[in-house]
């Protein structure tokens, strides 16, 4: 166990504590002040640490370049849908692995682990052609599938070591009690797992949010585009680089992700804490 009893020791972990905080913020800081800057002043050889003369000019083209707004709707809609549905998928899949035992339940959990040792751009390259033959390309629902099938097997897991906690002799007067199997996951189990499941909702609604290589490669319409892609395309391209814009626009985007954590964080830091596999 640390032990800061010393005065030296406090000083060294504060120091440590600012290290740390300065490397995690200090990214934040530059994207909220590089979208203050005018460009005069953004794109100097020797960069300023505050901007001189402040300015929302880079807030107003956010809001009038591009198509922000149906990006953001968007991604919303993608991002939301598949949060949801990983989640319900989950949730089953996990309760099944944890609290009953049957032939291939070990093996089967195996292959579906398996899935993220691969990297995300080779297994593109097994669903792209997929998707093409199934009429999935370039839309919605097509890139709702793709964020479930790799969301999915952290998430069964995630849940899985939180079932796995839920004491059976809970379990087991129920089934006394002549309550069915759906009955006592639904009634019994699910209203003590809302940490776990708010958990898994967020890593699920992250994935999808952050994500720019499936949704840049399976969606192709303008209209269609996520908030990723839409950044991308919109401010940085091989004659133009609006930096202020692409800095203004990437807070908005961020607001829903912020948002979120802000009303769920309870519930995720008690997921995450009682989910854990020690």
């Amino acid at each position: 166990m640390l032990d800061l009893s010393s005065p030296l020791a406090r000083t060294v972990f504060g120091l440590a504590l600012v290290l740390v905080g300065a490397f995690l913020f200090f990214p934040i800081y530059w994207l909220v002040i590089s979208a203050l800057k005018p460009n005069a002043e953004l794109y100097r050889i020797i960069p300023t640490l505050w901007p001189s003369a402040p300015t929302l000019m880079h807030a107003e083209t956010a809001f009038t370049r591009g198509q922000l707004g149906v990006q953001l709707q968007n991604s919303l809609t993608v991002s939301g849908a598949s949060a949801l549905l990983n989640t319900v998928l989950a949730m089953y899949a996990g309760y099944s692995f944890a609290k009953f035992r049957y032939k291939g339940r070990r093996m089967v959990m195996l292959i579906l682990l398996s899935a993220q040792a691969f990297p995300f751009g080779l297994l593109l390259i097994s669903i792209y052609p997929l998707w093409v033959d199934l009429g999935l390309l370039d839309s919605h629902g097509g890139l709702i599938l793709a964020y479930i099938v790799f969301a999915l097997p952290v998430s069964t897991y995630m849940l899985y070591s939180y079932f796995s906690q839920v004491p059976e002799e809970m379990i087991e007067a129920a089934r006394a009690d002549g309550a069915s199997e759906i009955r006592i996951f639904h009634t019994i189990v699910l209203p003590v797992s809302i940490p776990a499941l708010v958990t898994v909702f967020l890593y699920g609604f992250m994935w999808s949010w952050n994500d720019l290589l499936y949704s840049l490669t399976l969606i192709v319409s303008e209209s269609k585009r996520t908030i990723g892609p839409g950044l991308l395309l919109s401010y940085l391209n091989e004659t133009n680089a609006d930096w202020g814009g692409a800095m203004a626009a990437s807070l908005v985007a961020s607001l829903p992700v912020v948002l979120a954590f802000a009303v769920l964080q309870r519930w995720f830091i008690q997921g995450v804490t009682q989910g854990s596999v020690k």
